[in-house]
């Protein structure tokens, strides 16, 4: 039986009169509705019978961005769950408390049981506990060395970098120019610390996401009619700790953490 993939493949099917006959206003929108299960195609009058059998009549509603991310997170637990944590809590840069494996996530306390159940002193996004999880399941245990690179060029960073800079260099800066206190904020709520002679930058705040994967953060301010400019680095040691696919997604998770932190401020 043929698939419809998209919204719009089911449009293609009508005869886009906009009849209303389905109680929709238009026929996009009855696709729409067709695609997210609401609907079935048999609910178009003017629809040919051949093509509602040869569709089957109905779509499988197809999974949402959230249900698929609490999908990855259950999968995760169950993994973490089979990891035997006090034997890996030192080279993770943690502690057992309680029975629980517990780390400082930038610098509260995030911890996880022999089940895979999570407690955390703060809300942490769901995309920042993914790579939390994939931390404690496959992290090499290496200590960061002090040397700080950009995502490029991390062994795996090519392919990444460009929507890296869109997804979460970018939004950052946008906060950084609209949000003065935004360095102040990371610094005594993240617990994270002021450094200096970085890349020549008017202001560096080092994060530690993860014990062995710190962050920093450069901004340059705008002077003399240049743009103002941010910059995210690493540690040339991440990717040992996380894989790729986790060091962008925990930069992506930090970028919303920040964008709420903001609107309580009435600023985003």
């Amino acid at each position: 039986m043929p698939e419809l993939k998209t919204a719009m493949d089911v449009f293609k099917l009508l005869e886009k009169s906009n009849c209303r006959e389905c109680n929709e206003t238009t026929c996009l929108a009855f696709a729409g509705a067709v695609f997210q299960g609401r609907k079935s195609l048999d609910q178009c009058p003017r629809l040919d019978p051949a093509v509602i059998a040869q569709y089957g009549g109905k779509i499988e509603k197809a999974p949402t961005a959230q249900e698929d991310m609490e999908k990855a997170l259950d999968l995760l637990k169950d993994r973490a769950a089979a990891v035997n944590l006090p034997a890996v809590a030192s080279k993770l840069g943690g502690r057992m408390v309680n029975g629980r494996l517990t780390l400082k996530v930038l610098g509260k306390d995030f911890s996880v049981d022999t089940e895979g159940n999570l407690y955390s002193d703060i809300h942490v996004h769901p995309r920042v506990v993914i790579p939390i999880l994939n931390y404690i399941i496959d992290s090499g245990g290496i200590p960061p060395t002090g040397k700080w690179v950009p995502l490029r060029e991390l062994p795996s960073g090519q392919d990444w970098y460009r929507l890296f800079g869109q997804r979460c260099e970018k939004p950052m800066k946008k906060l950084a120019d609209t949000y003065p206190e935004l360095f102040e904020d990371l610094v005594q709520i993240f617990s994270g610390k002021r450094v200096t002679n970085h890349y020549q930058s008017d202001i560096a705040v080092v994060l530690h996401p993860l014990p062995n994967v710190p962050l920093l953060i450069c901004y340059w301010k705008p002077d003399e009619g240049l743009a103002s400019d941010l910059n995210l680095f690493f540690d040339d040691s991440a990717e040992k700790n996380l894989n790729i696919e986790s060091i962008f997604a925990l930069g992506t998770g930090l970028v919303m953490m920040f964008e709420k932190i903001a609107l309580r401020h009435g600023i985003a």
